[in-house]
């Protein structure tokens, strides 16, 4: 099994700044892709960004030059530096991360999310 546990969220003013922490502990085999999504009040989570163990990242567009994605595979932690926020922005975002089992066989785990509140 493999834990997620994430920080970083908080409260922040329109044009501010935030970096999120998501490392995974436990028994890990090998950790392949990790990502960010997010879900706002009345919406359906959505990715944000995604990062493979090569470094091949994507986003999605209304993130785009605002936020980074990057991550520290000694230490199995990802991070996303969230800048210019806009109050659009505020949902509770997770962590996820792909355990490879097989070369056919993947793991899906979930953070249990943390707040990011934009004020306008």
């Amino acid at each position: 099994q493999v834990q997620l546990v994430e920080s970083g969220g908080g409260l922040v003013q329109a044009g501010g700044s935030l970096t999120l922490s998501c490392a995974a502990s436990g028994s890990i085999f090998s950790i392949g892709t990790m990502g960010w999504y997010r879900q706002a009040p009345g919406k359906q989570r959505e990715l944000v960004a995604t990062i493979s163990s090569g470094g091949r990242i994507n986003y999605t567009d209304s993130v785009k030059g605002r936020f980074t994605i990057s991550r520290d595979n000694a230490k199995n932690t990802v991070y996303l530096q969230m800048n210019s926020l806009k109050p659009e922005d505020t949902a509770v975002y997770y962590c996820n991360a792909g355990e490879v089992l097989r070369s056919n066989l993947r793991r899906n785990y979930w953070g249990q999310g943390t707040q990011v509140t934009v004020s306008s």
